[in-house]
This record gives structure tokens, C-alpha cells and sequence, in this order.
């Protein structure tokens, strides 16, 4: 839709129940963004809303991009859907291709899902796929980080550390257990980069060795914490876990659904931090969330143990309706283009140190008590209200959008990671508006 086009006004907003939501609040105030270009979202009234979080992570090259679309519509002029059970159709093909080719080195066997949801379950069952097929079926025990996020279905939920997201739903999968999680804000506030406390914590995974013994299949965390209020891993943990891992046996999953595509400067999270997992699931950033598609990077030898230690006939029993569909795929392609084109990665790592500061610049005032940035996110933890933790980062957030900047708040932190083609005066009015709206805050 362009700038000129007529916007439609829903005149009931009863029927969607929305997710991750203040029903109530919204209906009551509803916040509208009618289209997208560039850097914006705008609202039905015309108002222009500067992106300060590529939509949820996921519009790293902005909105709107003109061959995105054109691929997906002629895709749909061709073949508008096909299946992958027991069928191929050669985009789902030329796809997976395209991201192996930007995969850590041996992470080239791609299993296509529809989120990063899907993703995380998916890379899960593989990890007990793989340890049954090669004699270890005592390893069925998983485990995750604290407050980590690894989606909403029931393994990620399950595997996943966020308690808010956990404890309306009763019980989770069983044989599941957890690290602590890696945010040390006595020792790491206001961290640029990799802070420099806290490899020690991947340690307790020798505990919990010592507690299941050789019944752990798999540990699954994230490179970065995004959602949980951007926690980066301190300097030596990864390596310290992918050390343990493969000193006891144990997959390393790595969620890269937030760090995948550019956002920390690299490819992948891995690439940037130097460690590579077995493992790595994938969404967002992949087809810059013009058409929903999730994936699952799986080391060569998983997916010969799988395949090839199987009987004849189907080798994994999983899959979806949707897994590599046909305009999903050629908006992949089309994404990934534009991603090596227009080198995005490269312009994430132009920008950071200039985002960086602009963060960081939000220190002065006793309502900021940390911040935390690498590559192009940033989170800016807020001192919560006495006896009601979240209220100000809300405030903040509703405020940022009537100035007609877009941020996100997880708890009572403020979460930015622009499209990576965000410019310095774009970078500026982001933080500028956020400035002003937390001295506003009560």
C-alpha cells in the first residue's frame, strides 16, 4: 500500500483477541498503525511512527521493501501453495540453500517451520531424534536458562525462564531444568558490549551433570537474551558452555531468532561471539517478516545420524503444513538478497558505535539504573515503581508512540533494535523522544 492509498478503519475491535496484550487497556485506547515504509509505520490519521524495534526484531532491512514484495507476488501468480510431505517444489529448495550458505561453517542442513515458536520445538524433538537414533535414549532431559525465551509452544515454554510466561499454564513438559541466568548488575551495569562478570554461571551446568548424570539431551539459550530486556552473555561464557557441552556429550542449541540476520553485526549471533552451536533456530529476520517462516539449522552429522541410522521410510516424524512454503520462500530469497546487497550486517556494525553512545548517553537521571547494548539493541532498565514493577516502562512506551516513536517494554525495561538501515538522525530522534518521555514519567 503506498503513502496515497485509503486506509481501513475497523469500526469492531471485540473480535481479536489480542496476543502478548492489555486487551482491556487497548480497546479502551487502541494505538493503530495502519501501513509501513522504510523506517515508519503510520497510523490511520497519517501520523508518521519512527520504528525503534524493527517491528518485534524482525524488519531488519525496514518495511515495505519493494523486491520483497515483488517476489512474493509473483510467487503467487505461479504457485500459491504447495506440500513438502513427501513432495518438493524448487524454491523450498533454493531457500534452505541460501541460508545454509550464511550458517556457521557445518550447520548446512535447513528444516523449515513458520516462527520462531515452531523453531524452538523443532530443534528440540531433533535433539532427542538424534540421541535416540545413535543409542542414547536416557538422554530426554533438556535444559534452558533462566529467563530465557524460547517461544510459547510447550517445549520452548518449557525449556524457556520467563516466569510470567510459565505460570498460567500449569504444568510444563517433564525432565526439564535450568541455568541461572547471566544479569549481575552489581558487578556489569551499564555493560557496552560483553560484560565482563559472570563465565562462572555456565559452571553450574557441571551441577546438574553431577544431579541427572548422562541424561541430558541438550542445552538451549540464547546468544543474546532479547526478550527477557537484553542481556548479553558475559565475556568467556559461551565458550565456557560449549566447552562443558562437549566435555559431557550434550547438544548446544543456540536461539538465534532475535541475534540471526545482521543484528549484531554479523550473520549470526555465533559469528560474532565466536562459538558455534550443534544446533541453531531461526525466524524473524529471515524473510524480514513479509510472509511468517521459521527455521532450524542442524549440524551434518544430526542430520546423517537421523537420516541415515533410520529404516527405510520417513526418518523424522515431525513437521508442518506450511514448512517451506512457496511465497515464504521466495521472500526468504528475496530478503537474503537484499541482506547481501545492501550488506545489512556491515551497516549494523557502522551504526553501533554511534547507537551505542546515544544509549548510553541515557545514563544521567536516578529513574535509568543500567543499560546494556551490542550491536544494534540496546535495553534500558527503568527503577520500577514502589509496588507496581512495570507501570513506568508503560507509561514510557505509550508516551514514545504518541511522540511517534515505537519501542518496546518488557518489564520495566525499554527494548530498541531499529532496521538495520537506521540513519544517525534517525538514531537521534529515537533517543531523544525516549529521554524526554522517561523525565516525564512519574
Amino acid at each position: 500500500m503506498n503513502q496515497h492509498s485509503p486506509v481501513s478503519r475497523p469500526n469492531n475491535l471485540d473480535a481479536f483477541w489480542m496476543p502478548y496484550s492489555d486487551n482491556r487497556h487497548f480497546k479502551s485506547h487502541p494505538r493503530m498503525l495502519a501501513r509501513a515504509e522504510g523506517m515508519s509505520y503510520f497510523t490511520a490519521d497519517g501520523q508518521e511512527i519512527l520504528d525503534g524495534t524493527a517491528g518485534l526484531w524482525c524488519c531488519n532491512a525496514g518495511h515495505g521493501r519493494r523486491e520483497i514484495v515483488e517476489a512474493i507476488q509473483k510467487q503467487a501468480a505461479v504457485m500459491d501453495f504447495a506440500p513438502t510431505f513427501q513432495l518438493g517444489h524448487p524454491i523450498a529448495f533454493e531457500a534452505a540453500a541460501r541460508v545454509a550458505a550464511m550458517t556457521p561453517e557445518g550447520l548446512d542442513r535447513i528444516f523449515f517451520t513458520n516462527s520462531g515458536s515452531e523453531s524452538a520445538d523443532t530443534a528440540l524433538k531433533i535433539a532427542l531424534a538424534y540421541q535416540k537414533a545413535r543409542g542414547q535414549s536416557q538422554r530426554v532431559r533438556l535444559v534452558g536458562r533462566e529467563r530465557g525465551y524460547h517461544g510459547v509452544g510447550f517445549g520452548g515454554m518449557s525449556v524457556g525462564g520467563i516466569g510470567g510466561n510459565r505460570k498460567q499454564f500449569g504444568a510444563m513438559l517433564p525432565y526439564v531444568d535450568h541455568l541461572p541466568h547471566t544479569h549481575l548488575p552489581g558487578q556489569n551495569a551499564f555493560s557496552r558490549g560483553l560484560p565482563e562478570h559472570g563465565a562462572h554461571l555456565a559452571d553450574v551446568l557441571e551441577n546438574l551433570v553431577a544431579l541427572h548424570g548422562d541424561t541430558i539431551a541438550a542445552v538451549m539459550v540464547e546468544p543474546m537474551a532479547g526478550s527477557t530486556g537484553v542481556l548479553v552473555p558475559p565475556v568467556g561464557y559461551l565458550q565456557r558452555l560449549r566447552d562443558l557441552c562437549d566435555k559431557h556429550d550434550i547438544l548446544l542449541i543456540f536461539d538465534e531468532v532475535i541475534t540471526g540476520f545482521g543484528r549484531l553485526g554479523t550473520n549470526f549471533g555465533s559469528d560474532r561471539l565466536g562459538v558455534t552451536p550443534d544446533i541453531l533456530t531461526m525466524a524473524k529476520g529471515l524473510t524480514n517478516a513479509a510472509v511468517p517462516m521459521g527455521g532450524v539449522a542442524v549440524s551434518n552429522a544430526i542430520y546423517e545420524t537421523v537420516v541415515n541410522g533410520a529404516p527405510d521410510g520417513i526418518e523424522l516424524f515431525h513437521g508442518y503444513t506450511y514448512s517451506g512454503h512457496p511465497l515464504a520462500s521466495a521472500a526468504a530469497i528475496a530478503t537474503l538478497d537484499l541482506h547481501r546487497a545492501e550488506d545489512l550486517p556491515g551497516r549494523a556494525r557502522a551504526m553501533e558505535p554511534y547507537f551505542g553512545d546515544a544509549a548510553h548517553a541515557m545514563k544521567d537521571g536516578d529513574k535509568v539504573i543500567d543499560i546494556r547494548s551490542i550491536g544494534l539493541v540496546a535495553g534500558i532498565e527503568l527503577a520500577p515503581r514502589p509496588g507496581k514493577p512495570g507501570a513506568r516502562a508503560m507509561e514510557v512506551f505509550r508516551t514514545c508512540f504518541d511522540k511517534g516513536v515505537l519501542t518496546r517494554v518488557t518489564g520495566d525495561i525499554i527494548a530498541l533494535s531499529p532496521p538495520l538501515i537506521v540513519e544517525k538522525p534517525q538514531v537521534d530522534r529515537i533517543f531523544g523522544t525516549l529521554a524526554d518521555a522517561i523525565k516525564a514519567a512519574a
